[in-house]
């Protein structure tokens, strides 16, 4: 036990260890309350004693909450060594997140997202402070009063105050995070007379957000940068530019570059891309104010989440709450390549109309289970859920303690990664499932306004055909009466167009049904799907995957143990070998799990979905063309009945005047003719008269279809 005034502590319980001090889990002697302790080795005090005492000092500078908090230096009752009395974070740090095999693929984005804000550094630069240590190992996890992680920086013993212009020589980091310039003066030994800035913090943060992102380094030589150090530097000096990763795959081998981030992060493609381009020479780096407003733009958007039906891919599209619906639609073109006038939206399985205006914090509320459905008006092709299926370590058959827990280890976050992906490939077949339902009601809607669209059309066609006909007969009394002369061949002609109209909604009836039987029981679009491409399996594989990663972590947990020991009894080692064939057991049946039975199931999924959605894109089209038509016919017979009404609206004006003049006939005509001329200018004056009231309802009936011409098209 050891102990300042009001602090005690056991050195058997340690918490971390450093180069030159050790942290233990501490109690204040009247509260009980729990803090954590650093205590200072031998090595801390050969250094010059100002540096000794900047952690002090900067420590007491520094109240933020994303940095461990300074409670009280005292001294040690025995040596009278100053200790620093800190913070207590029970939940580990960063590394020992990221060290779960859950997050061996890296973080889940929502956890990423804090990391990002809490460990920004913003709060360093406004007091003038370069950290130069950071590394997930001092990133401290607590849980906050909402039950969210809150992570804060620590261990500030090689901290010092640096404004943005000055530079240093001295050296301090951990090799892995190190920029370039300082790697080569510490690792490698190599003397140069080159000074640093404040930015290289943003080189070792960059570092850490690819490790928190991935769940690995971004520069990787073969048997890890301890080991190799050579080529570790080769990789962070000569990366081409644009890339953000090297990795070294065997002995000697060449590295290979990435531009992207790996296939397993699951990251948004905003989030992919903060700084990880930076060039190694610190005068192209990014500066902190570039880096500050990266991640504070990337902070303050919103995610809304879309599910590209026929493409079955899942996106998440990060936009600002002021963003209109004009941008988000154009990023789902950029995203998905479908252009906007091809975009149809459903929510809920209801059609989504998105006014261009709309900003993006009044759209509906949407997540990874309920997105909003991209529907394509065009074909395109079929992409889901892309993954990898990570190779199996080679396994060395001799009893090794560090091995055997470094093998656990692997195979705990592959088999956690390949559960987790079994998952995502269910929830990717519900969506396409729920995105089908939507679909077919989506065109059930269509197909009930083509219906009603094609009676009015039907009606308007035999309407005008009445109309003409009674024209048609008013112009041939006309005639005879040697009233009119030209207007009755344009008649006729109109006459003639709305009977070959008349004879072409034949074809169209014939087309309306075959969509129909479509809709029918045992048809494509009800009990098609269903057969054809199978509903939500019974299997339960997920959860057999789950049960194999759980056997896996517990092995790996107590493999960790047996690492500890350095050495074990007779009947634990034996144990440790029983444990270390069902490690291998266990990893394979996972594994034969997936590919066999999860990745082949949904592969089958998808290529019958596309099948489906082609058929399906064949009736859409049909439904698309009918409307086309429809619109089309009632467009030229609307245009008919107008000029049939004008030629109604033109005879009185003609011929009333001259009926009521008493106009005499030609003289030619006979006596018998003259007789029936003259009842028929009477009957004539008496329609005459009913068709001026008749076109009020005309005109009507011309406006109510108008309407229908303007808007009777598909919506969307």
């Amino acid at each position: 036990m050891q102990s300042t005034t009001n602090y005690l502590w056991l050195i058997s319980d340690l918490l971390g260890q450093g180069a030159t001090a050790n942290v233990y889990r501490g109690r204040h002697k009247k509260t009980g309350d729990l803090y954590a302790v650093k205590v200072f080795n031998n090595l801390s005090f050969l250094r010059p004693l100002d540096v000794q005492m900047r952690e002090f000092e900067v420590l007491k500078k520094l109240n933020h909450k994303n940095i461990v908090k300074l409670f009280a230096v005292e001294e040690e009752s025995n040596t009278r060594h100053k200790v620093l009395v800190m913070e207590y974070c029970p939940c580990g740090s960063l590394y020992t997140v990221l060290e779960e095999s859950s997050n061996a693929y890296g973080l889940p984005e929502d956890e990423f997202l804090i990391v990002l804000h809490d460990v920004g550094m913003n709060h360093l630069r406004e007091y003038g402070i370069v950290h130069r240590d950071i590394k997930p190992g001092n990133i401290m996890r607590v849980i906050g009063e909402d039950g969210r992680s809150v992570y804060k920086l620590t261990d500030f013993g090689a901290a010092r105050e640096l404004e943005d212009d000055e530079q240093f020589v001295s050296l301090y980091g951990t090799e892995e995070y190190l920029h370039p310039d300082m790697y080569e003066r510490a690792v490698l030994r190599k003397d140069h007379q080159k000074k640093y800035g404040a930015t290289v913090d943003l080189w070792s943060i960059g570092v850490t957000f690819y490790h928190a992102a991935t769940g690995s380094l971004p520069f990787r030589p073969f048997e890890g940068p301890r080991r190799n150090k050579e080529v570790m530097y080769k990789i962070i000096t000569e990366k081409p530019s644009g890339t953000i990763s090297g990795h070294q795959k065997c002995e000697n081998g060449k590295i290979e570059w990435s531009t992207e981030m790996p296939v397993s992060c699951i990251l948004g493609p905003e989030r992919r891309t903060l700084g990880w381009k930076q060039k190694a020479d610190q005068e192209k780096c990014w500066g902190f104010d570039q880096f500050f407003a990266e991640t504070n733009d990337i902070l303050h958007r919103t995610v809304v989440y879309v599910f590209s039906l026929q493409q079955a891919t899942l996106h998440h599209v990060y936009i600002h709450e002021y963003n209109t619906a004009s941008l988000f639609q154009e990023l789902l073109s950029r995203r998905t390549s479908i252009s906007l006038h091809n975009q149809e939206l459903l929510y809920e399985g209801r059609r989504l109309i998105l006014d261009p205006n709309r900003q993006a914090k009044t759209f509906p509320k949407t997540s990874r289970d309920n997105p909003i459905m991209l529907v394509s008006r065009e074909s395109v092709t079929t992409v889901g859920l892309i993954f990898e299926d990570p190779s199996p370590p080679k396994v060395q058959p001799r009893y090794d303690l560090d091995l055997d827990a470094s093998y656990a280890k692997t195979f705990a976050g592959d088999v956690g990664h390949l559960w987790k992906t079994s998952e995502s490939l269910l929830v990717y077949q519900e969506l396409v499932r729920k995105g089908v339902r939507g679909l077919i009601e989506l065109m059930r809607e269509d197909y009930s306004e083509i219906q009603h669209k094609k009676s009015e059309v039907f009606h308007l066609c035999n309407y005008c055909t009445q109309i003409l006909e009674k024209t048609e007969q008013m112009f041939e009394v006309l005639m005879q009466a040697n009233m009119l002369s030209t207007e009755y061949d344009e008649i006729s002609d109109m006459h003639k167009k709305v009977l070959r109209i008349s004879g072409s909604l034949e074809p169209i009836e014939r087309t309306t049904q075959d969509v129909k039987s479509k809709f029918l029981p045992g048809g494509l679009l009800t009990d098609g799907w269903t057969q054809q491409v199978g509903t939500h399996p019974e299997d339960r594989n997920v959860e057999k995957i789950k049960v194999l990663l759980d056997a896996i972590t517990a092995i790996y947990q107590q493999f960790k143990k047996d690492k500890a020991e350095r050495r074990l009894p007779y009947n634990e080692e034996q144990i440790h070998k029983f444990d270390k064939q069902k490690l291998v057991l266990h990893a394979s049946k996972a594994r034969t799990l997936f590919t066999e039975e999860c990745a082949m199931k949904y592969r089958l999924f998808i290529s019958k979905s596309e099948e489906w959605m082609r058929k399906v894109h064949h009736v859409r089209k049909q439904l698309v063309t009918l409307s086309s038509q429809l619109i089309s016919i009632e467009k030229e017979v609307t245009m008919l009945l107008e000029r049939a009404i004008k030629l109604q609206e033109q005879l009185p004006q003609k011929v009333l005047p001259l009926v009521s003049s008493g106009m005499k006939p030609q003289a030619y005509l006979s006596q018998n003719t003259l007789v029936e001329m003259t009842l028929g200018m009477k009957k004539l004056k008496e329609e005459m008269e009913g068709v001026v009231k008749e076109l009020a309802e005309n005109n009507h009936f011309l406006e109510r279809f108008g309407t229908l011409t303007l808007d009777g098209g598909l919506r969307g």
